[in-house]
């Protein structure tokens, strides 16, 4: 993922992920709209595509109830990059490293 999210869009993926845990199958578009106070379903739909364009979530096409939220934590990679980092003493590397975590969506913080 190479955006952030917004505000909207990671209380869709909190929603949907708590829904999911809690009911073991993923909410309506519907219930998302409701679960969020949201105007509409097409809106639900936007962000949703959005989401998907973005590598948050994954979604069956003709498939009812098939969101799924991608784990974007990528803990190992990000540890790796930190460590190159740390122990890089060029400054090119560093820019190549700093350039490839962007690109991969990875926050080094």
């Amino acid at each position: 993922m190479n955006e952030k999210l917004t505000k909207k869009q990671k209380q869709i993926i909190d929603y949907i992920s708590t829904f999911t845990k809690e009911h073991n199958y993923s909410p309506s578009y519907r219930e998302i709209m409701s679960g969020l106070g949201l105007s509409s379903v097409s809106a639900v739909a936007e962000h949703v595509e959005n989401l998907v364009e973005k590598g948050a979530l994954k979604k069956t096409p003709g498939a009812a109830r098939s969101l799924e939220v991608v784990d974007m934590s990528h803990q190992e990679t990000v540890d790796l990059f930190n460590s190159a980092l740390a122990s890089s003493d060029s400054e090119e590397e560093i820019k190549t490293l700093l350039k490839a975590a962007k690109i991969l969506g990875l926050n080094l913080e």
